[in-house]
Formats: structure tokens, C-alpha cells, sequence
């Protein structure tokens, strides 16, 4: 269900559950949990999130659950949050490819990710109401800060989905790709970033969290800057940023 594979510090984590569009039950979301802790086990300085087949995530896989007796607070809030914040928390650049259905758990695995590169082919949205469900995974959070509160219920009274260049034009995520080229794309941008200055990343990805959880004002955003870049001084790959730039070669990064 959950595959990972682990090569030039890269980690390549698959949802490969294609029947089923890649639906997590909680067995899966345990094994996806499993894959990030090996992953971060590993030291890897990057790290590739993907689904294979026909879509990225089609969301929680209920084929099995019967509504009367189903624990949505054990599943929502004892499974897939902490699995969330576990994603959004690792300690190096992540990647995701978000291609076909991309919905419910599988739209937040896309949020708790850093960079996130769209197929044309990718469906985004909340069509729940049929089931007389809500969107969750930080869904509303996400749809209302890129689309505001009128696009946003209007996707999930209508349950319309938006396409990948529609997704990307609106902000929700950072690039669309054909889908012929979305996975050597991501890839790509994965590898160069096991390559580059771990710290700095880590840095700055910890800044962009603290602006958008704690509201920070420009000049209290600035002086968080300060310190990350004071911190950053001590680290090896600040100097050899330095000597590689004054001596005229490309720098040689080492993630310390």
C-alpha cells in the first residue's frame, strides 16, 4: 500500500493503492506515518510524496465503514492530524505530485507538504456533500485564505472540481505540469534540492510556518529573520556558500 524508496538522499514515498484511487484507511495512513519516520530515520535532505495510477488520493477509503457506528473523531483527529503535522514538521524540503483525484485526507497530505506540483489532469475540490460530509484535512483553511469565502463555499455547496492550472492560477499550490512531465518535474526539483543548503531550507521553512500559524507582522517577521540568518553563520554550508561565491565555483553543500 505504502512503498518508500530511498536513493541520493531522497526519499520516494507512493501511495500504491491504484484499484482504489489510492483511499487511506487507517491502516495505510499508519504505514504512511512508518515510511516518514524511516525516511527521517535516514537522514535524507529531500523527500518525494506520490500516488500511482489514475490519481494522487481519492481521500479516506470508507467502502467499508458503516456511518453508525464510525469513530470520525479516532480517525480525523487520532490518525490523520498528527500524521499531518508529522509531514509538515520534517526536517528537510518535501515534494508532492498531485495528479487525477485529489480530495479530502489526500488534499491535506498535499497541504502538509512543502512544495506541491500539479498535473492538468488534477481534480481539487469538495464534493462531500453528497455524502452529507464536510470537507476536512485543512480544506476550509487552505480554500479560504487562497480563494476567500465566497469561491470557497462555492465549491462545496456545488462540489465542482477545479482543474490543476485552475488550482495553481488561484494560489493553492506551486506549479502545473502536463502529466506527462509532472513526475520528472517534481523530481528534478527534489534532487536539486538534496543538494542545497539543508539548514538555510529548514530555516525558511520554519519561517514561512510561524508567519502563517502565528500571524506575525512585518517587522516581528523581520526580526525572526535576523535571528535565522545569525543562527545560519555558525552552520558549514553558510561558509562554504561564501568561499564557493568569492571564489568563483559552484558551492559544495553539505547539509550541516
Amino acid at each position: 500500500m505504502i512503498d518508500i524508496s530511498i536513493a541520493d538522499d531522497v526519499a520516494h514515498i507512493t501511495l500504491n493503492a491504484p484499484a482504489r484511487l489510492n483511499a487511506l484507511d487507517e491502516q495505510a495512513l499508519h504505514g504512511l506515518d512508518a515510511a516518514y519516520d524511516e525516511a527521517e530515520r535516514a537522514g535524507v535532505r529531500a523527500l518525494v510524496l506520490r500516488g500511482e495510477g489514475r490519481a494522487f488520493c481519492a481521500g479516506r477509503d470508507i467502502a467499508d465503514v458503516d456511518p453508525r457506528d464510525d469513530d470520525v473523531m479516532g480517525y480525523l483527529g487520532g490518525v490523520v492530524t498528527p500524521l499531518l503535522r508529522r509531514m509538515s514538521e520534517f526536517p528537510a524540503p518535501t515534494f508532492a505530485v498531485a495528479h487525477g483525484a485529489c480530495l479530502g485526507v489526500g488534499l491535506g497530505l498535499l497541504i502538509a507538504t512543502d512544495v506541491v506540483y500539479v498535473a492538468e489532469s488534477a481534480k481539487i475540490g469538495s464534493p462531500f456533500a453528497a455524502l452529507g460530509a464536510t470537507l476536512d484535512s485543512g480544506g476550509h483553511a487552505l480554500f479560504l485564505d487562497r480563494l476567500g469565502a465566497h469561491r470557497t463555499l462555492d465549491l462545496i455547496y456545488t462540489g465542482r472540481l477545479i482543474s490543476g492550472a485552475e488550482a495553481v492560477a488561484a494560489g493553492l499550490f506551486s506549479r502545473v505540469f502536463p502529466d506527462d512531465e509532472v513526475v520528472q518535474a517534481t523530481e528534478d526539483a527534489a534532487k536539486a534540492a538534496a543538494r542545497g543548503a539543508t539548514r538555510a531550507f529548514l530555516a525558511s521553512k520554519e519561517l514561512v510556518r510561524r508567519i502563517r500559524d502565528e500571524r506575525l507582522t512585518l517587522w516581528e517577521s523581520v526580526d525572526v529573520e535576523n535571528a535565522a540568518q545569525a543562527a545560519l553563520c555558525d552552520t558549514d554550508d553558510y561558509r562554504e556558500g561564501f568561499a564557493a561565491f568569492q571564489e568563483k565555483r559552484t558551492p559544495e553543500f553539505r547539509g550541516r
